[in-house]
This record gives structure tokens, C-alpha cells and sequence, in this order.
């Protein structure tokens, strides 16, 4: 399924001459695994964050420390600032962001396991963040997250012009 998205995103982002960028925490880099297993994806992929650690959210995509202390790295906040990030630190025209808990541990009462937060932007537009409840162990878990962006980035692309 996701190679399926991934074709569909690739094709939606060259038919509109843009590329993606990813700022992955909970997912590892799965997202950007699945667009770089689509043959030719250099045209519309431009570059993938792997920020596990709170540093390199703060460091590479340029959260705020303050964010994280108040409201953790799994929050919607978090998420925006994730994704405003990837834009701001790259030539990519759309950006998704992942962060969740995918377990087994790391889970509390306010954030149990499978708390998963996704954030979607255009360079110079909107963007939009969710949150989803997700069920499994840590693979699936994973898989679903990275399914989800995928198909979250194929529904801003809708809302996206085309550009001339």
C-alpha cells in the first residue's frame, strides 16, 4: 500500500514541478525509505530529517527548546514546528512531519502508545496537523504512521495549485 501512495504522491508532486522534503521522529525515516524505493524520486523528493532525539529536533528543524519542555516532543506544537522546519531548511515546496510513540514503552495516560501526530505544509501556504489514536505493535504502528503521511501529503497536494 504504501509503495502505492508513494507512486501516487511522486507523480502528483512532478505533474505540479514541486518536491517534498520529510521531518521524521517515531517513523525513523520510513517515510522517506518509502518515496526513495520509487525509481526516479530524486526529481521530487529533495531530502529527509531523521530527528529521534528532542536535540536534533531543536538542531536540524529548529524547534524550540521551550516548545518541548512545555509540551513534549508528541504534540501538535511540535508537530507544526516540525514541519515548518523542513520548509524553512530546504528547496522543497511540501513537507510532512511525524511524531508519536510507537512503543511498546514510552506510553502514559495522556499519551498512551500509538499516539501519533502528523503535520503537512506548503512553502507559502497552509498547513494542517492530526492526530491519530493508532493500534498494533511498534512495526505496525510505524507502517500505519508512514501510510498516513503519505496519503495526508497527497490530500494537501489537492488543495495545492499547480504551479506554472
Amino acid at each position: 500500500m504504501n509503495n502505492i501512495l508513494a507512486k501516487q504522491l511522486g507523480d502528483a508532486l512532478l505533474a505540479r514541478g514541486m518536491m517534498l522534503a520529510t521531518a521524521e521522529s517515531c517513523t525513523g525515516g520510513g517515510v522517506a525509505q518509502a518515496v526513495t524505493d520509487i525509481a526516479g524520486s530524486s526529481v521530487w523528493f529533495e531530502r529527509g530529517f531523521v530527528s529521534y532525539a528532542n536535540v536534533a529536533k531543536v538542531e536540524m528543524l529548529g524547534v524550540r527548546q521551550a516548545t518541548l519542555d512545555e509540551y513534549g516532543a508528541v504534540s501538535e506544537i511540535t508537530v507544526r514546528e516540525m514541519v515548518a522546519g523542513a520548509l524553512q531548511h530546504s528547496g522543497a515546496h511540501l513537507a510532512l512531519a511525524v511524531t508519536g510513540i510507537a512503543g511498546p514503552s514510552g506510553g502514559s495516560a495522556v499519551k498512551p502508545v500509538g499516539t501519533v501526530w502528523f503535520a503537512w505544509a506548503v512553502r507559502e501556504g497552509q498547513a494542517q496537523a492530526r492526530l491519530h489514536q493508532l493500534s498494533g505493535n511498534r512495526s505496525q504502528i510505524r507502517a500505519q504512521a508512514v501510510q498516513i503521511a503519505l496519503q495526508g501529503a497527497l490530500e494537501m497536494l489537492n488543495l495545492s495549485p499547480v504551479l506554472a
